[in-house]
């Protein structure tokens, strides 16, 4: 029987926003639970009236109250959220005015920046007058191509104020990746910088930006965020302009908080692109409003008095999830950079400074950190940290163990886990719970989720698929380009029909907790960032050496490393040279993210009988774990090959 590793006071019980919630929940039902079990039974049984008291606990602003919650909860995929309500998400973070601080940023080599909130929505407000007059409307796609920039935050606020859709990745994608995503939603505005810093080198991005702006017809419009004092060369971008230039001209009234449907499209996000160009998942105002909110209140606890950081870029979703924390009226503190340099302790140095009172980071930036033999907690004043969210893969028992023994021993280890999709998560932390090492401590309100077996059965203390068997408000609304729905339905329900299989292996514990074993599907999930095997594909079909590839995830020190086995071209030899020169390669034109830790020659690729290439039977094989479905392959011969190589046992 396992110990928890940590329980919350009885002090911290009775101030969570949990417990209000409850006697909110008591109160304005009749009801009279006392406890997260009861609550998150009655949350996903009388799933409108949950999701009602979520709106008005967490005090949503809206200029017209929905007619209902949802319209029919029978429809999964379709279900309509909060129809009849007019709202804007701008608005809703920027409700606060005040001079507490809203943002700290922190990059390499730069000076910590503060914004108060009242600077903020007047910077917002400038660039929202700007975007205006430039002809931004409800509709249009605006683009971020940026690091984590206050000034990225700030662009995004400006765009959805006017009821445009905003889009980002990391500038660290090469070209073909920003192309992947941009080029399909055909952006009015990009956002860029003129390059970013990480691990004390400086890498340009505008050669890039020059690329993508003209292969994409409908950008009409360049922002660029250069370097603090220092003015680039950007006549060569079309309709480029800088930041300061555009919100510095002459002063333009705010045009206002333009009021929209609750399903007006907020956000675009993108899937791995596994199977091809990733998709585009289109996600709605209200509907992750709703869902960030209850996460943030709810799970972490966030108040006006935190300083929340989570190490991130803006192509993971967990950006757009910290920047909701304005929301809430807590600071946010954005870091750019590499989170080991000058060394370990940079991040846990910023902590100290800033009082930072909630941490988040990947689990696998947890295990270098022990690795590195990093001590915060003995290193730095910790004395606010009152909890540390890990996400991204599981994060191991030593983690747990680790997180407790050596950055603090009273506070509150959430592993959480969901995913880009729904911009949030199924199984996160509860601030009136205990810890139990290697468990997330709850699934999310709201959330009917379970575990089904491969008959489709639900399960409980025994592994099986991650299912979710009811709508939930930060669903897809749909994905673009997809005018049927047929992607989008093949993507979630086309295995167990009517329910979201969401493609992660996990355990249903007998506490209510949850354990995630890693992906169930073939999607590459290196520190907690989702990509996929066709961008990598793509890419090696132009080395004339190789004649076939395939990469798959491997679970390694608590994470997951790419590994790419490469079938050799005749003639053809894997030599250091090529495998200096295909990660070159990869590095530069998809992402740093996506360079395999190992590349493996191999004699034979596994194919199933349609020719598809089958990553998951060899992911398996790697782990030693069953393959299923062999007679659907057409050379199931070629697994043998597979087990047991050396090379995986091997150091990075």
């Amino acid at each position: 029987m396992k110990e928890p590793l940590w329980a919350p006071s009885a002090e911290r019980v009775q101030s969570a926003a949990m417990t209000r919630f409850i006697a909110f929940v008591n109160n304005r039902y009749c009801s009279a639970f006392t406890g997260y079990d009861e609550l998150y039974r009655w949350s996903v049984t009388d799933i409108p009236s949950f999701w009602g008291a979520v709106w008005e606990f967490c005090e949503v602003r809206a200029s017209h109250r929905y007619d209902r919650v949802v319209d029919d909860l029978s429809r999964m995929p379709g279900a309509r959220w909060f129809p009849g309500a007019r709202l804007n998400f701008a608005e809703n973070l920027l409700r606060y005015r005040d001079e507490r601080t809203a943002i700290i940023f922190k990059g390499e080599g730069r000076e910590t920046e503060r914004i108060s909130y009242g600077g903020l929505f007047e910077r917002v407000a400038r660039l929202a007058g700007a975007l205006h007059e430039c002809g931004v409307a409800p509709g249009d796609r605006v683009a971020g191509y940026l690091p984590n920039l206050p000034e990225t935050v700030i662009a995004m606020l400006a765009a959805v104020s006017l009821g445009a859709v905003w889009s980002s990745c990391s500038p660290e994608f090469g070209i073909q990746g920003a192309l992947d995503r941009f080029g399909q939603i055909a952006p009015k505005v990009l956002f860029c910088a003129d390059g970013y810093r990480y691990n004390g080198q400086r890498f340009d991005s505008l050669g890039r930006v020059r690329e993508i702006v003209g292969a994409i017809p409908a950008i009409e419009l360049v922002v660029v965020v250069p370097r603090p004092d220092e003015r680039p060369g950007i006549a060569d971008i079309p309709h480029a302009i800088f930041f300061d230039e555009l919100v510095s001209r002459e002063s333009r009234p705010f045009p206002g908080f333009v009021q929209l449907p609750a399903d007006h499209p907020l956000y675009i996000m993108y899937s791995s692109g596994t199977t091809g160009p990733p998709k585009c998942m289109v996600q709605g105002v209200a509907g992750i409003l709703v869902h960030h909110l209850k996460e943030l209140v709810l799970h972490t606890d966030l108040t006006r008095a935190d300083t929340i950081i989570y190490l991130t870029t803006c192509g993971w979703m967990m950006w757009n999830w910290l920047v909701s924390s304005l929301a809430v009226g807590a600071t946010v503190v954005l870091y750019e950079g590499h989170p080991f340099y000058p060394d370990p302790g940079a991040l846990w140095r910023l902590a100290r400074d800033e009082g930072v009172t909630v941490f988040g980071a990947s689990a696998r930036y947890l295990a270098a950190l022990e690795k590195s033999g990093v001590r915060p907690g003995r290193e730095y004043d910790l004395t606010r940290l009152r909890a540390v969210l890990s996400t991204g893969s599981p994060l191991s028992e030593d983690g747990f163990r680790y997180v407790y023994r050596e950055i603090k021993g009273d506070l509150q280890l959430a592993s959480i886990s969901g995913g880009t999709d729904l911009n949030g998560c199924f199984a996160l932390g509860n601030p009136i719970a205990p810890v139990y090492p290697g468990e997330l401590q709850c699934r999310g309100l709201g959330m009917r989720v379970e575990v089904f077996n491969l008959a489709g059965k639900p399960v409980q203390c025994e592994p099986g698929e991650l299912v979710c068997t009811a709508p939930f408000p930060s669903m897809p609304l749909y994905f673009w380009n997809d005018r049927d729905g047929s992607l989008y339905r093949k993507a979630y329900f086309e295995r167990f029909p009517g329910v979201w299989a969401h493609g992660d292996w996990c355990q249903l514990t007998e506490r209510g907790g949850l354990i995630i074993y890693g992906r169930s599907d073939a999607t590459l999930n290196p520190g907690g960032v989702r990509i996929g095997t066709a961008e990598l594909y793509r890419l090696v079909e132009t080395i004339p050496e190789i004649a076939d590839s395939l990469a798959v995830g491997q679970r390694w020190e608590g994470d997951e490393r790419v590994i790419l086995f490469v079938k050799m071209a005749a003639g053809g030899e894997l030599t250091e040279e090529l495998r200096e020169r295909l990660s070159r390669a990869i590095r530069k034109h998809v992402s740093p993210r996506h360079v395999p830790a190992r590349i493996i020659p191999i004699a034979d690729i596994p194919y199933t009988i349609n020719m598809k290439k089958v990553e998951l039977a060899v992911r398996n094989v790697i782990h030693g774990e069953p393959v299923m479905n062999r007679d659907a392959l057409a050379n199931p011969e070629a697994l043998a090959l597979y087990r047991d190589l050396p090379e995986l046992r091997s150091q990075e």
